[in-house]
């Protein structure tokens, strides 16, 4: 195997679990239980450093706080809707990778649709008008002349 092919490996060996360890030991509760709830609510809220990554993947300490405050949370026997919905209130929809859907939501992904088709009904509106129009000038009398003929033949 070539050297460079085994430096990939190598590297890729080394870095592909470094996401696995954004929880720490010491943050994981002792009800497996609880820490199982725990992490599937981490693995549905952003991480506001990261932005692209949940907050049980991340390393960030932002994301460290928002895993306790989870934990504290369940710990203190909140469902896991008001866990997610306390963290909303502090944080805003954009702490969830999954945002609910409301009226904010359907603007957001509807107006680009939306405009696709206004500008598409329009060009569609535009070339029929142009359609109906005549093209050129009119035909001199010497053209029209000079046309009955050429018909006549």
């Amino acid at each position: 195997m070539p050297l460079l092919s085994r430096l990939l490996v190598i590297l890729f060996i080394l870095f592909a679990p470094v996401s696995a360890f954004a929880v720490n030991p010491d943050e994981v509760l002792a009800d497996p239980v609880l820490e199982a709830r725990a992490r599937a609510l981490s693995a549905e809220l952003r991480c506001m450093v990261c932005q692209n990554q949940s907050i049980d993947d991340s390393n960030a300490e932002l994301a460290k706080d928002l895993r306790l405050l989870v934990r504290e949370r369940i710990s203190n026997g909140d469902s896991d809707e008001a866990v997610l919905n306390y963290i909303v209130s502090r944080y805003g929809e954009f702490v969830l990778l999954k945002p609910q859907f409301s009226l904010k939501t359907v603007l957001l992904w509807g107006t680009p649709a939306l405009l696709v088709l206004a500008g598409g009904l329009s060009l569609l509106v535009f070339a029929r008008r142009r359609a109906g129009k005549p093209t050129g000038s009119k035909l001199t009398p010497e053209e029209q002349a000079q046309l009955r003929e050429l018909l006549k033949k």
